[in-house]
């Protein structure tokens, strides 16, 4: 007959595991693609503000159908010198189309949607990015920053760091 120092070691042992296997599933909600180490040069000029020069290595490297250079370029298009949020937007929705839960688009086409003047559409974006982030996630806090920028500036976009 098991001890109560022994059931009760052996409950803690059953909660973390049951605690600690979402998390681990939670540190890469999304799925690697086979563009990650073609896109890392456009990540690199994405990170320096090289916004032509981001958009140009996409287009050479062009995986039109991975969700993260279609993200990719939406971001690159929207933060370029005369952004696009036309083609912006059309690049994070099919970024959405093969990956619903792809935490970048999400967050992105939040921000464009505030850039438009169009809070329902952002506030839905972190309602969903609510829902895909198991505990609080970067893109999560960063689009609800910029939402309450946005309210707080009276429903006017606020560029955010």
């Amino acid at each position: 007959m098991p001890t109560p120092a022994n059931a009760m070691k052996a409950f803690l042992a059953a909660l973390v595991l049951a605690l600690a296997l979402p998390l681990a599933m939670a540190a890469d909600m999304t799925p690697a693609t086979p563009a990650s180490n073609s896109l890392a040069s456009a990540r690199t000029l994405i990170a320096q503000k090289k916004w032509p020069e981001a958009i140009a290595e996409l287009r050479r490297v062009n995986e039109t159908g991975t969700a993260d250079w279609n993200n990719l370029m939406g971001y690159s298009l929207r933060k370029s010198g005369t952004p696009d949020l036309a083609a912006a937007e059309r690049h994070y929705l099919e970024a959405l189309r093969i990956d619903p839960k792809h935490r970048g688009a999400l967050e992105y086409s939040g921000e464009l949607y505030l850039m438009k003047g169009d809070l329902p559409k952002a506030e839905k974006q972190l309602a969903a990015l609510d829902k895909v982030c198991f505990l609080p996630c970067e893109e999560y806090t960063d689009l609800k920053k910029a939402v309450q920028a946005f309210k707080a500036n009276g429903n006017r976009y606020v560029a955010t760091p």
